[in-house]
């Protein structure tokens, strides 16, 4: 069912002097469907895509999931960005240079502006940065600015290693030499804020100001529950220049309504095609379906504050789970071949990806181990009367596979296993984040910049911003700072297979299954192309007025 063959992406940052200078390019042939020369958008007609309501303001550092990542991304422009097949172009910056790895210095291009008016300076970085990274400020993508000098999880610091040279030039000491710091840059928790966000950052994130290819489109721009709308940024500088007359993500509580709507060109682009239209939707699409790999991995996380996954009996407990689920029956039965059983904790799709993980064979279905290891956990301490949950948000198709994960768990381990459903991502998400879900929970993970890296630190670090499940393990942690630090990303690469052995160890999330990105356009639509983490290039799309 896959229509393209897996590609390793071009993650590979070059260590030396210089490392990104002039990347963007600007001269029209960039081969990634802007229009370089910045001539405006080619159609006046806004697409229509299907999204999920944001669960928090639309602030950089504070959205780490999807709903409101599709929009931040179309609002701000960051020092880098990502291709379609994941390789680094320089944005906003100049120049991203080094000799060591860990002194940089940044040159921000000149001519930039917010959609306000308000120049694109140093100090926008710095102050946004200094923002997302402040304890107090208790935002979710924090820990990405843990590798800067300064940065602290026990009180509020401000970032020592952030220096203003002149308006546009600034500089940044890290903590240890990373060679792969720069690869970091096009995520979200890096782009540059305005004067006035500052002001009220609460207000400022229901109507953001950014410097991206899009801004909000007025007053009520956001109408929570049912659309985001956006039109093009006439002030932006850069190479993404919108070629339609904007987007209006539609906020969808079901799946099947979305499909619905893209098959009668209701909806013009649909990034995850329903369970129930698996088998049929490349027929029914034709050209217009897309089916390929991308750098998403879903998995169950495991909460380390429920006492039955805790001690000897709870990893027993994980280990059990984990080899009772038939992930390949359920990828082909619920999935039709679009997503493939994992064997690691990160995706096939980034450079230096393998299937030789230390103790991995715990992701291997083995109906009788599943047996065995639950008997001996219920030796030490009996489960008891209550089901096992598995919790996960119901305005997405995800019912299906967590009942056929269920009924493997039931047939294999002798226990009641039910779908805790939210009917709303939000109110899941919410649940998640003040630690009462009942049970093990759905975790999905669509990469921020293309490196292994980001499949393992954000999740599983002790206190990132994505670590849902409270885990913490300092032979985990150390081996990620060693990473990041290692002089090679082959280097980092060794030390990073090594981390996921911990993982595996600690099963603190059992992974399931690689996705592939299932999606489609209407027939209103031309040049619709999906990036290698499944997300649509929205100012590429043209459409018929």
């Amino acid at each position: 069912m896959k229509t393209r063959r897996m590609a390793g992406v071009a993650a590979s940052v070059l260590a030396g002097s210089l490392v990104l200078a002039a990347c963007g390019g600007g001269s029209g042939d960039g081969g990634d469907g802007g229009n370089q020369e910045g001539g405006g958008a080619s159609s006046s007609a806004v697409i229509r895509a299907n999204g999920t309501e944001p669960q928090n303001p639309l602030i950089p550092t504070s959205t780490n999931e999807t709903g409101g990542g599709k929009v931040i991304d179309q609002l701000f422009a960051g020092l880098v960005y990502y291709d379609a097949e994941g390789a680094v172009h320089n944005e906003v910056a100049e120049s991203i240079e080094t000799e060591d790895n860990q002194n940089y210095t940044i040159t921000l291009e000149e001519g930039w502006t917010f959609s306000n008016g308000e120049p694109v300076t140093a100090n926008s970085f710095v102050d946004a940065w200094n923002y997302g990274a402040l304890l107090s400020n208790a935002q979710n993508s924090s820990y990405f600015f843990e590798s800067i000098k300064g940065f602290s999880y026990d009180e509020d610091s401000e970032l020592t290693g952030l220096k203003v040279v002149d308006d546009h030039t600034f500089t940044v000491e890290l903590k240890q030499p990373e060679s792969d710091f720069p690869l970091r840059l096009g995520y979200s928790a890096f782009a540059p804020l305005p004067e006035v966000a500052f002001e009220d950052m609460e207000a400022f994130g229901q109507n953001p100001v950014g410097n991206g290819p899009y801004m909000m489109d007025g007053e009520g721009a956001w109408a929570h529950g049912q659309s985001i709308s956006l039109v093009p940024n006439p002030e932006y500088s850069g190479d993404r220049v919108p070629q339609n007359g904007g987007i209006e993500f539609v906020i969808y509580n079901n799946e099947d309504t979305a499909y619905n709507d893209l098959l009668s060109d209701n909806l013009d682009i649909i990034d995850n095609i329903p369970a129930s239209a698996f088998e049929v939707f490349e027929e029914e699409l034709g050209d217009r379906a897309t089916n390929q790999p991308a750098a998403v991995i879903q998995v169950l996380n495991v909460p380390e504050y429920l006492p039955q996954f805790q001690g000897e009996a709870g990893n027993l407990r994980r280990q059990a789970i984990s080899k009772a689920i038939n992930r390949e029956q359920i990828t082909e039965s619920i999935f039709s071949g679009s997503r493939t059983p994992a064997v690691d904790f990160t995706s096939p799709v980034i450079d230096g990806w393998t299937e030789d993980v230390p103790g991995n064979d715990v992701l291997v279905y083995d109906e009788q181990a599943a047996a065995d290891l639950w008997a001996q956990a219920e030796e030490m301490e009996p489960w008891g009367d209550q089901p096992l949950y598995i919790a996960t948000n119901t305005d997405s198709d995800h019912q299906a596979w967590v009942e056929a994960a269920c009924n493997s768990i039931r047939n294999a381990l002798g226990v009641e296993c039910q779908m805790d459903g939210y009917p709303t991502f939000q109110e899941f998400l919410d649940d998640r984040d003040a630690g009462e879900i009942r049970g093990v929970f759905r975790g999905g993970w669509q990469a921020d910049y293309p490196a292994l890296s980001n499949f393992l630190a954000p999740i599983y670090y002790t206190n990132a911003g994505s670590n849902d499940m409270q885990y913490s393990s300092e032979e985990f942690d150390g081996l990620i700072n060693q990473a990041n630090g290692a002089e090679t990303q082959e280097e980092a690469n060794e030390l990073l297979i090594e981390a996921q052995g911990v993982l595996m160890e600690d099963l603190p999330g059992i992974p399931l299954w690689y996705q592939n990105v299932t999606g489609g356009h209407s027939t209103l639509v031309d040049n619709v192309e999906f990036s290698w983490r499944s997300v649509p290039l929205y100012y590429q799309v043209t459409k018929s007025e």
